[in-house]
């Protein structure tokens, strides 16, 4: 090799890669080796973004650190990172918080997914069209190899999800996965989890933040060789399906501030994003309400007249409205605000009385004899004038509530992978990232401009990375 194709690789090498591919790891001393080159291999052979591979060395008792750290030396892009305690989930967020690549990813070190399907799984975080990707083995296009009782846990652990969490993800736990740096460094700190069901708490964060997920019908062979203690890991999921219910139901989650750091913003100028689904959800509480003010406008018009009942009933329907729009309609847990809040609705309230109370007024000065049923019609269409204000008052009662990032943060940009450019004088990495683009002159540089956030740390794990240039 010449000095100058010698000077050319390491400058390569001494990039930012565009991807960062972690493969955790507990006693694989003897796969590790295979995997990790067959990985290697099939980056380098016409992958069309540069690849570092990261292992994670989770507290292995055998010798798979020893394994990891002769295949840094040997394969040029790849590095370590080794801690002291156990857990997937911990491995990952150690990885990709350290990681300086604009999208990262992992896989399981079985590669029991085809590796054909990484390149779908990154390019949509790498143009910008999605914020993560996930490998679904539960997808009718899916090509599956595995056992009737894996396949039955699989698909009745994502339907738990589906019901407790309303999880719009397919499939939680295919080790196959990707997002992108930026919303990774913002979702962490808030994954709890450190081992098996940390895939599932990331995914149910970002759903409800907004983001958008893409997946990727994958073909998956079961590793026969599995040692995931099936009963152990299920008990601890269940354990997590109920702390992230009960976070999300008293809003212990700060999802507002995590909708405007990661959120997208509205697709057309003046339709705020997820106004139409609010719409829907507001007309269902809404036709609910009605119901429940014709029957009790009917049991109590004989007993306090028809301005009494309309009283009663309007008073008693609007408190369980407001509630059931606080949390059905704009999705606000917790009992923050919640009297300002019920106050606040009372004040719509009033309007809506005026408007019925007027309605009913009219009726009874031009028409004094008129039946309950004429009564009921002009209050029901009254009360669909009323009922339109109050979807335009509680929009502005709840406009902080879920705010997402539309009014802060301009529509995300493609990263743009610069890596293969010849530039004699200086190293220059440039990544259009969220709208801004950010220039790195050097790889030191690129790790820290690439970390602004603070991150959470472990105190269980030690990590030492090695990477070979």
């Amino acid at each position: 090799m010449t000095q100058t194709e010698a000077e050319q690789k390491a400058m390569q090498s001494s990039r930012a890669p565009v991807l960062d591919v972690v493969i955790p790891v507990y006693n694989e001393e003897a796969d590790l080796g295979l995997c990790v080159r067959r990985l290697h291999a099939y980056l380098r052979a016409g992958f069309p973004f540069t690849a570092r591979i990261t292992i994670a060395d989770n507290a292995s008792t055998d010798a798979t650190l020893a394994v990891a750290e002769l295949l840094a030396a040997e394969l040029d892009g790849v590095g370590v990172v080794h801690l002291d305690a156990k857990g997937r989930g911990r491995a990952l967020r150690t990885a990709w918080e350290s990681s300086d690549a604009a999208v990262v990813a992992y896989m399981d070190v079985d590669l029991s997914t085809d590796l054909d399907a990484l390149l779908p799984l990154i390019a949509p975080l790498v143009s910008g069209h999605s914020d993560l990707a996930i490998g679904t083995r539960l997808d009718a296009s899916a090509r599956v190899v595995r056992g009737p009782k894996r396949e039955i846990i699989s698909r009745c652990y994502n339907l738990l999800l589906k019901t407790t969490l309303r999880a719009g993800f397919s499939d939680a736990q295919c080790g196959f996965k990707a997002v992108r740096t930026e919303v990774a460094r913002e979702l962490l700190p808030l994954v709890h989890d450190g081992e098996w069901f940390f895939d599932t708490e990331l995914l149910v964060l970002a759903e409800r933040a907004g983001l958008r997920i893409h997946e990727v019908p994958v073909d998956w062979i079961d590793d026969p060789d599995s040692r995931v203690d099936i009963i152990a890991t299920a008990r601890k999921d269940l354990r997590g399906i109920w702390r992230l219910t009960r976070a999300l139901t008293t809003g212990a989650l700060p999802l507002d501030e995590l909708r405007a750091a990661v959120g997208r913003e509205p697709l057309v100028a003046g339709v705020p994003l997820g106004m139409v689904g609010q719409l829907v959800r507001f007309a269902i509480v809404g036709m609910l309400s009605t119901l429940a003010y014709i029957v009790l406008y009917l049991l109590l018009q004989p007993m306090f007249g028809g301005q009494g009942a309309n009283l009663v009933a309007l008073l008693v329907t609007a408190v369980g409205n407001t509630a059931a729009n606080r949390a059905f309609t704009f999705g606000v847990r917790g009992r923050g605000d919640a009297i300002s809040h019920q106050f606040q609705g009372l004040l719509i309230f009033g309007f809506g009385v005026t408007v019925t109370s007027g309605s009913l007024f009219a009726l009874h000065r031009w028409a004094p004899d008129a039946p309950v049923a004429v009564e009921l019609t002009v209050l029901i269409a009254a009360n669909l004038v009323a009922t339109l204000a109050r979807f335009v008052g509680l929009r502005w009662v709840f406009r902080h509530e879920g705010r997402r990032v539309g009014d802060s943060e301009p529509g995300r940009q493609a990263v743009r992978d610069t890596s293969a450019q010849d530039d004699s004088d200086s190293t220059t990495m440039v990544f259009e990232v969220s709208g801004r683009t950010t220039v790195d002159r050097d790889s030191t540089s690129a790790g820290q401009k690439h970390r602004p956030h603070a991150r959470r740390s472990d105190p269980a794990a030690r990590s030492t990375v090695q990477e070979v240039r």
